[in-house]
């Protein structure tokens, strides 16, 4: 079983803890957290990009000349796609790039981060986060005293609105729910920070 030590906000180490080997100790399957990644950032492509075809664009209703004797090629509309100011032939229209993955490949990757997270000593383990009040200030001396100088990802075990809102003005910082965990975001922080309660329902939902 792995172990990590647990830590207080201000940096000190105030005991260790035993991780589950089935959620936290698993061989990383960087094919299948590959697959996840590549399917979230589909899934937030709004799809919006549209193109006019050759009916959509404004004018061409006659033939630009007749059919024959003029030495020009033959034309049916000065809005075909071979026109300056034509229509654009096979060009994107609005779709859903969204796709659905199978649970047993998202639960292997997000296993997989975790387990990545924990061999490289990325993965902190906090006795209690709490925040008194809403101050960005608190959080910051917090990130500070843990090594967490870059992007991190604080995981609470409920909903902590002042915690939330104190961790939002920091840049590259993210707040999670354990029901909220996405995989993208756990590989794009440095420092993965987990109230220690919150371990014990990582364990429930993903052994």
């Amino acid at each position: 079983m792995p172990k990590v030590n647990v830590y207080d906000m201000a940096g000190k180490t105030v005991g260790e803890m035993e991780l589950s080997d089935a959620v936290f100790g698993i061989e990383p399957n960087p094919v299948v957290v590959h697959q996840v990644v590549v399917n979230y950032l589909a899934n937030q492509r709004q799809g919006t990009q549209s193109t006019l075809t050759r009916t959509e664009v404004s004018g061409g209703g006659r033939k630009p000349w007749r059919q024959k004797g003029t030495g020009h090629a033959r034309q049916g509309s000065i809005r075909a796609p071979q026109w300056r100011k034509g229509g654009i032939a096979l060009g994107p229209k609005p779709r859903s790039y969204s796709y659905t993955l199978n649970k047993k490949v998202k639960r292997l990757a997000i296993k997989s981060v975790f387990s990545d997270k924990v061999a490289s000593n990325n993965f902190v383990v906090v006795d209690s986060i709490k925040v008194d009040s809403f101050k960005t200030k608190t959080v910051v001396e917090m990130l500070k005293a843990l090594g967490a100088t870059k992007k991190a990802m604080i995981v609470m075990p409920e909903l902590d609105q002042k915690l939330v809102k104190s961790a939002a003005n920091i840049p590259g910082v993210k707040t999670a729910l354990v029901n909220t965990l996405c995989v993208y975001d756990i590989l794009n922080c440095e420092k993965f920070i987990v109230a220690k309660d919150a371990v014990a329902k990582l364990e429930e939902v993903y052994a």
